[in-house]
């Protein structure tokens, strides 16, 4: 029986570490994705209450409660949300209404532009024609059988108000609670030493994400007043829509101010009969935000909370493949949390040296000050 037992410790030992470090990234990538509807509106609230904690004490040195200060906080997003709902809802309604008389006009656009493509189009309108007897007959068939976009809209609806709702209450009780759960971290902890780390970790990630998020807050709402007031000056449609459009893809990185770039330039290209436009209000769009990007956020976010770029364009690629458009939202606050934790735990430099976008050179320094200020 011993050496039974011997054996089979010895056979653990012979399995590779990196064998296990790989199934457990997998099952906990698995339990991110199955989870997700939970998941979400929690991690959601608890940065959203990070980000706000701050604002509820001052709320709460000037003599307001700390409950009351949490409900005018969560009234206030709530009303800030419904306006950005209300400026976007009606202009991509009246667009998907008009979806069929907005194809055509497409396709006269693209037939002007280039005749070899409008051979293809007169190509393809015969083969349709050649197959109308069978198969055209069945791809009509699938065509009504498949859902709208309004009806996939009001189908996600519910579960969208359920995640919302249940996330503005979390953020709620966590905020009334007032800093309970760090009172408790510290009562977990086992020694003195633990503990003041524990607390000046989460002090520290909280002011760092407080600060990040309402610095990049404000400059997209300086860059979605920038774009509003562009459109409008070129006549475009609906240029509040382009304005809070511009300043919900400002919280990706990359990929939201590529897509709003994309999305100026069509409509530009179905508004106006003169081509040279999309490209002026497409390369407006992108002048602005390049400005934003490369002086304006560098600028005021400051050294010490930029990122290395390689790592948020992977993090922004990963979360948007795991929990799609909220993903990509969340993964720049997340990769801050976790380069402010690593920060403070001599074991995990090397992990904070590679997020962050300083030098190696000045990661000693900072590790000197965390450890002059314990």
């Amino acid at each position: 029986m011993a050496k039974f037992s011997s054996h089979n410790h010895d056979l653990a030992r012979r399995v590779p570490r990196w064998a296990g470090i790989g199934l457990f990234f997998y099952a906990s990538i698995f339990a991110l994705s199955e989870a997700k509807a939970f998941l979400v509106p929690v991690v959601l609230g608890f940065l959203l209450s990070m980000v706000f904690a701050p604002v509820r004490r001052a709320l709460e040195r000037c003599g307001i409660s700390s409950w009351l200060s949490s409900l005018l906080i969560v009234v206030l997003l709530i009303f800030g949300f419904l306006g950005m709902v209300a400026a976007l809802a009606m202009p991509v309604s009246n667009w998907v209404e008009n979806a069929p008389r907005i194809e055509r006009h497409v396709e006269r656009e693209l037939n002007g532009i280039s005749q070899s493509i409008n051979e293809v189009f007169q190509a393809n309108k015969k083969l349709q024609s050649m197959t109308n007897g069978s198969g055209g007959q069945e791809q009509t068939v699938e065509v009504e059988k498949g859902q709208s976009m309004p009806t996939q809209m009001a189908l996600l609806a519910p579960s969208l108000v359920a995640q919302l709702l249940f996330t503005f209450v979390l953020l709620f009780f966590l905020m009334a609670s007032g800093d309970m759960f760090y009172e408790k971290l510290v009562h977990v902890m086992p020694t003195f030493r633990d503990k003041r780390r524990a607390v000046r970790i989460v002090y520290n990630a909280e002011r760092k994400l407080s600060r990040y998020l309402f610095t990049i807050t404000l400059i997209n709402f300086g860059l979605g007043v920038a774009v509003g007031c562009a459109m409008f000056a070129y006549g475009m449609p609906s240029p509040l829509m382009f304005g809070a459009a511009a300043f919900l893809l400002n919280f990706v990185p990359y990929v939201g101010a590529l897509f709003g770039v994309v999305v100026a330039g069509a409509i530009a290209l179905l508004s106006f009969d003169w081509y040279g436009w999309p490209l002026i209000v497409a390369g407006t769009y992108l002048m602005l935000t390049t400005i934003e990007g490369q002086l304006i956020t560098p600028y005021f976010v400051g050294r010490s909370l930029r990122l290395n770029t390689v790592v948020v364009f992977l993090a922004v690629s990963f979360w948007a493949w795991l929990w799609s458009a909220v993903g990509m939202i969340v993964a720049v606050p997340l990769l801050v949390a976790i380069r402010t934790i690593c920060e403070h735990i001599e074991e995990l430099d090397h992990i904070s040296a590679f997020l962050s976008e300083r030098h190696a050179e000045e990661l000693p320094v900072a590790r000197e000050d965390s450890r002059s200020q314990s």
